[in-house]
């Protein structure tokens, strides 16, 4: 059976940036946000759970310049139509384009503003074990082996910036120079040592030696294993009774995981694949989940604490196995919807449904891009075998939020259909458009299918997970629509892992809790009621066959999934509280209780209410969703940006 991206996507409207650490952060925050699938400059909507495969750590080769490149673009100001993002995304989807149309719940709708601050939303990873995540310890394990040393704290204040530079070029071939000399200044057999010790440990697949000239002593560091070195981190200083990996528990704020991880490599001067983890975090939120990595001392991972921002690292242990993808019972979330509109009974009919019934357990609009092509459109061509129109849907232009050299290399296509042209125009190449590109540059015109395939597998199969998803969506709507919030005869219920459909006799046993829906694929079975027909017509109008979801590139073939159509969430509470500033933080995170941060007092009668409110979600869920069931409003960007504008003016 296929296995579903796990995600979880959350809603953000316009918000002072004073929170934000510094001014290159809230530029690059700006551009970012008009151009990244999922996200805009008033309102976003972002994973804060799990994907299966992150398409953010695929690297293309022989790009050794683009990292930068697009580091100096984001921090560059766009050229490109003055028109404003609200007006831009007139273009984008809105709830009912994607199948978002039903609610569970009768009480009436109010309005409220989530993610003012990223502060105001935080996730805590839930481990397989039932056990949430916390950042409250950060002392550093002691080996049971008495006779190993870590690396004194010396060992990363002893190099000199430029001796840093020069061994990480060596390290990572970067020059031509087989050894890097470094002169020891106060020569002791200790300060040998300390140099010797820090050359190895910071820069793995580096041996040295000490070396007499002119009269000076040197340390020599040298290549000890050719390239492999770099990826294997050192066995021989390892301790036998240590576990190989050192679990930690990432602390992150405003920052996506793969970038963390990302930051966490350079530091550490090691390649990312060393790292594992359960899920990923997405960005604009507060985010506390384990972590772990191959061979690196819970000592180096403290020192980061002293040289990074926006990031702690602690609750440090020795295991002998790495994180798997999906091993996590969930996520739970703590929110703050501030400037409420809601009556005190609302909130309390709200709350209550959420807690009693639940909500529809839609994929977010995160699953179907922000720009005027879904990405279920793309998708749905791919399954139809139209690699001519999966070529126009990625390049062709148009309309709503992209960067300046986006359009200028769509705007080149339509007019050259000549990939080397565009590609010109395209200063970052590891996107989409620009990867894509380089396979007609490689393969031809006349080989699509293999000029796709350049592009990372996950990537490719997110287009058509999409269109799984768009469909879903839209057969969930119908079937609550048909037959409201109760189990009925046909409908499909699982028993272990096996889908089975309910009877006349049974239907008394089971609940709309109990009840799942396929995803469209070769290995599920459909309703045997009226949806189960819809299943069908629906493909039949975008033609598929629903009986012959196998696809001739192996990839693309379909096997489907069960997924369950209502969610409740566990562990609910909720609280009102009245607040005059609107940068005031509403709760403590897990560092300012290490830190003694108390929590401001907050005034019994302020100018604004918010709603705090706490959740936990298994995997697979959007929390969008549920807050969506809260206030009764639609989760797209286009809508919320709209309303965002209305509520700014």
């Amino acid at each position: 059976m296929e296995t579903v991206e796990m995600n979880s996507v959350s809603l953000k409207r316009p918000r002072s940036e004073d929170d934000v650490a510094n001014a290159d952060e809230i530029k690059r925050q700006k551009i970012l946000e008009k151009s990244k699938a999922g996200n805009d400059s008033g309102q976003s909507i972002e994973n804060v759970t799990e994907q299966p495969e992150d398409t953010k750590s695929e690297i293309i080769p022989n790009e050794e310049s683009e990292e930068q490149e697009e580091e100096e673009l984001e921090d560059s100001d766009e050229d490109g139509d003055p028109e404003s993002f609200a007006d831009m995304m007139k273009h984008g989807l809105t709830e009912s384009d994607v199948g978002i149309t039903k609610f569970v719940s009768s009480h009436k709708g109010f309005s409220g503003i989530l993610k003012e601050r990223y502060s105001d939303f935080v996730v805590h990873e839930i481990g397989k074990d039932g056990r949430v995540s916390h950042l409250d310890d950060f002392s550093v394990p002691v080996d049971d082996e008495v006779n190993f040393e870590d690396p004194s704290e010396e060992t990363f204040t002893v190099l000199s910036d430029e001796d840093k530079q020069r061994l990480e070029e060596l390290q990572l071939f970067k020059n031509k120079e087989t050894s890097v000399a470094i002169e020891v200044i106060e020569d002791t057999k200790e300060k040998r040592t300390v140099i010797h010790q820090a050359v190895k440990s910071l820069f793995p697949g580096l041996e040295t030696k000490t070396e007499d000239r002119d009269g000076k002593k040197y340390i020599i560091a040298y290549h000890a294993a050719g390239k492999k070195a770099l990826a294997n981190p050192r066995k021989h200083s390892w301790p036998k009774s240590r576990g190989s990996y050192c679990h930690f528990v990432l602390y992150k704020e405003n920052k996506d995981t793969m970038d963390a991880i990302n930051v966490l490599s350079k530091f550490l001067r090691v390649k990312p694949n060393i790292f594992s983890y359960m899920g990923t975090k997405d960005k604009r939120a507060i985010t506390v989940q384990e972590i772990a990595v191959l061979r690196i001392t819970a000592q180096r991972l403290a020192h980061l604490n002293k040289c990074l921002m926006n990031f702690k690292l602690g609750n440090f242990s020795y295991k002998n196995h790495p994180l798997k993808l999906g091993e996590l019972q969930g996520n739970h979330f703590t929110v703050v919807l501030r400037n409420i509109t809601g009556t005190d009974d609302q909130i309390e009919q709200a709350m209550h449904s959420l807690r009693e019934i639940g909500f529809i357990n839609y994929y977010g609009m995160q699953r179907f891009g922000t720009t005027a092509v879904p990405t279920y459109q793309i998708g749905r061509a791919i399954l139809q075998n139209n690699w001519n129109e999966v070529m126009d849907l990625i390049l062709k232009p148009r309309p709503g939020a992209e960067k300046g050299y986006l359009v200028k290399c769509r705007e080149e296509w339509a007019k050259t259909k000549d990939p080397a042209a565009a590609l010109k125009k395209l200063p970052v190449k590891r996107c989409v458009e620009g990867q894509l590109l380089r396979g007609l540059l490689k393969y031809g015109m006349k080989n699509i299918i293999s000029a796709f395939g350049i592009i990372p597998r996950n990537n490719r199969l997110m287009y058509i997970h999409s269109y799984q998803s768009y469909v879903w969506n839209n057969m969930v709507s119908k079937r609550i629509e048909e037959y409201g919030l109760r189990a009925v005869p046909g409908d499909l219920i699982l028993k272990g892992a096996t889908a089975v459909h309910i009877e006349e006799g049974d239907v008394d046993n089971y609940t709309i809790h109990d009840v799942v829906m396929p995803l469209p694929g070769f290995d599920v079975i459909y309703p045997k009621h009226k949806i189960g027909e819809a299943y069908k017509e629906m493909l039949v109008a975008d033609n598929l066959d629903i009986n012959n979801m196998r696809h001739k590139i192996r990839d693309y073939s379909l096997s489907g999934a069960y997924r369950k159509i209502i969610i409740r969430p566990q562990n609910v509470n909720w609280e009102v509280v009245a607040y005059d500033d609107p940068k005031i933080p509403l709760f403590t995170t897990d560092l300012d209780k290490l830190e003694g941060k108390p929590l401001p007092e907050l005034p019994t009668d302020g100018k604004f209410r918010a709603l705090k409110m706490e959740f936990s979600l298994p995997p697979s869920t959007y929390a969008t969703m549920a807050i969506r069931e809260v206030l009764k409003m639609d989760t797209s960007i286009k809508n919320q940006t709209q309303l965002n504008t209305t509520w700014l003016r």
